[in-house]
């Protein structure tokens, strides 16, 4: 509903030659639906970088922008994915789950899904293998 506001949505899977545990995905500023889910089905995600904060605005009421934690730990339950990192969540106003949230979220899911989670933290080396 969101994309007659806003306009298409764009992610990216990238694939090349020596990757270990399948293609990188960058979810791009998304809500939970159909095409999201067929990502499982199209493609192997070894690292995937998931877009939250659960951003509403005022002005246009309870219209989502972005995944909730909850959405995006369904996600990844779905993807399988070796590595996340979970990224726009803080930082401005309209981000309405913080960290405190996507950690709830996800700590509440599945294991796999659980030990799947990387925080990127400025200045600390996260050591990935795509």
């Amino acid at each position: 509903m969101s994309r007659l506001i806003v306009g298409e949505v764009t992610g990216f899977v990238l694939r090349w030659t020596g990757q270990q545990h399948g293609a990188f995905w960058i979810t791009g500023d998304t809500v939970l639906y159909r095409g999201l889910r067929q990502v499982a089905d199209r493609f192997t995600i070894g690292t995937m970088v998931l877009h939250l904060g659960a951003v509403r605005f005022h002005l246009t009421g309870p219209l989502r922008y972005t995944l909730t934690a909850a959405d995006g730990a369904e996600l990844c339950g779905l993807i399988g994915a070796r590595t996340v990192l979970p990224v726009h969540y803080e930082g401005w106003s309209h981000f309405t789950e913080g960290r405190q949230g996507v950690e709830s979220a996800f700590a509440a899911a599945p294991s796999p899904v659980r030990d799947s989670l990387r925080w990127l933290t400025p200045g600390t080396p996260t050591p990935l293998t795509v």
